[in-house]
């Protein structure tokens, strides 16, 4: 038996944003990043969904030896690197790209005499001021890695974006522009852009592009959803309602009292809750689909439950569908109504929410 909360994983509709990808960035190769659990879409799931794709990027080496445990041969680049070298060894074991931001992995190399045993990326921070050198460190940051011989070569350059999501701030402009000027003397294969950068910015489509929150079928901008954008949403999340029953004028619903009925009206109990990975904070009126027809939510956000007011759907009765997001229910929409990011939602499904393909 289907639980009540559970969500359904579309992996067509994977494969289709992949697709978009291509279309955006026909020369580019194609790092797909399925960190985080695939955002919060299964690892595996979609990286096998995935098979086409030039690269994967993962967040952590622990998620690269997942996806060589299961028999996944694409390239595997790991975004944080490696801190310590004992986590180096699982590098060269498991064939991993390592991202090299920081003088703390040069040092760690330094002594290594094995012989082309370890791929790199060169990150250089170009206003993100999160992970990378500066640009005044690359060019002996890059001799130090030319020299070193358990490096592969040549040395992969990336940058990361801060602002692309907004396309009328210059930010990533000046990036791009820093990032190219100061790596032009030098070989090896350029990636500057995600999601952001490869729907936006022309100029960021480089050797490699890097999409992340674009296959799974979500826009990267606020103003935007994914399928105004050609893609496919990938999850969706279901329940049901488990309680129908009727509230009086000037009932209160829900803890704290913090909704009080206007008028008397139907009230609906779904199994879906802050447990399950709904948003706590999402705000009385944020839509729900009861029977594929939009009603608001009504009161707080509880561990296992939310509420919502029925009063357009006097027939809807305790058994009845329930989508919080997905079809007919973009998730940049909740995300909206729950003062947060798409991100944050797909991502923040817990474990007690079954997931069917």
């Amino acid at each position: 038996m289907i639980p009540a909360a559970h969500a359904v994983i579309d992996l067509d509709a994977v494969r289709h944003n992949l697709a978009t990808v291509r279309q955006y960035a026909p020369d580019a190769n194609v790092m797909a990043v399925i960190k985080a659990n695939g955002y919060g879409h299964g690892l595996l799931r979609i990286a096998e969904a995935l098979q086409n794709a030039d690269a994967f990027a993962v967040a952590r080496v622990d998620e690269g030896i997942r996806l060589r445990k299961a028999g996944l041969k694409n390239r595997v680049v790991v975004l944080e690197g490696f801190t310590y070298a004992e986590e180096l060894e699982e590098f060269i074991e498991y064939q991993l790209d390592a991202v090299v931001h920081t003088s703390v992995q040069l040092e760690i190399i330094d002594n290594r005499k094995e012989q082309g045993q370890l791929a790199v990326w060169l990150k250089l921070d170009t206003g993100m001021n999160r992970l990378g050198f500066k640009p005044a460190e690359l060019s002996s940051t890059y001799r130090l890695l030319a020299a070193c011989p358990i490096i592969k070569q040549p040395i992969g350059l990336m940058t990361h974006l801060a602002n692309a999501d907004d396309k009328n701030d210059e930010t990533t402009k000046n990036q791009i522009r820093l990032f190219n000027d100061t790596v032009a003397a030098y070989p090896g294969q350029r990636s500057i852009a995600n999601s952001a950068g490869i729907l936006g910015w022309d100029d960021a489509i480089t050797d490699w592009v890097r999409p992340g929150i674009m296959l799974y079928g979500i826009s990267p901008y606020p103003e935007a959803t994914g399928q105004q954008l050609g893609l496919r949403p990938v999850m969706a999340l279901h329940s049901r309602l488990i309680s129908v029953k009727s509230v009086e004028k000037g009932d209160t619903v829900g803890y704290g009292g913090s909704w009080r009925c206007e008028k008397s009206t139907l009230l609906g109990v779904v199994a879906i809750g802050y447990g399950d990975g709904y948003p706590r904070q999402a705000k009385a009126g944020t839509p729900v689909l009861v029977n594929g027809k939009r009603v608001p939510l009504i009161g707080r956000v509880s561990m296992d439950m939310i509420t919502v007011d029925l009063g357009s759907q006097p027939q809807a009765r305790p058994g009845d569908a329930v989508i919080l997001w997905g079809d007919g229910l973009a998730v940049e929409e909740i995300a909206h109504c729950a003062n947060t990011i798409p991100y944050t939602l797909v991502c923040g499904i817990t474990q007690r929410v079954q997931i069917f393909c």
